[in-house]
């Protein structure tokens, strides 16, 4: 049975020492969905949202998000990220807002939890937005895409 690096030998939770790893240059890319009605994105598109720029807002909660991962998520490591991008791309057929995040850091771990983190925050400020237009917006598929650097190599998700 695999060891879980999160829990110590008498099976406490634990946050892992990374204090002897290498820092390396590491890149996680998250993406996740927003479902809508296609009004709800007409609105969003025309800038007809009365709480403001969509797009503009999700895209700055998103990287907020990223650096603040280590206080949402137990054992996560604080991280010094060096990069977040977020995109957004509005869909037709069905109605829908695809959203990537991507982080880099030069540290000791990777940042895989803050890419995720930034997409589910950045589709979490979108409903906040529209709700009043849409209450049955979904958000979901959040998944990591693909992630380098470290001990553990490369990841490229085949969909």
């Amino acid at each position: 049975m695999v060891q879980l690096s999160h829990l110590d030998e008498q099976g406490r939770a634990r946050m892992v020492d990374v204090s002897e790893k290498a820092i390396t240059s590491r890149i996680a890319v998250a993406c996740g969905t927003i479902r809508m009605q296609a009004k709800t994105l007409a609105l969003i598109l025309d800038a007809k949202i009365e709480k403001g720029d969509v797009f503009s807002v999700a895209r700055v909660a998103g990287i907020m998000a990223a650096k603040k991962t280590s206080e949402l998520i137990p054992m996560c490591h604080p991280l010094n990220i060096t990069s977040v991008k977020i995109e957004l791309t509005p869909k037709q057929k069905p109605a829908r807002v695809d959203i990537e995040a991507s982080v880099r850091v030069s540290g000791k771990t990777g940042v895989e939890m803050e890419a995720m983190t930034a997409v589910a925050v950045a589709g979490l400020t979108i409903y906040d937005m529209c709700k009043a237009v849409d209450r049955g917006m979904t958000i979901g598929e959040i998944r990591l895409v693909e992630k380098s650097g470290g001990k553990s190599g490369s990841f490229i998700r085949k969909e």
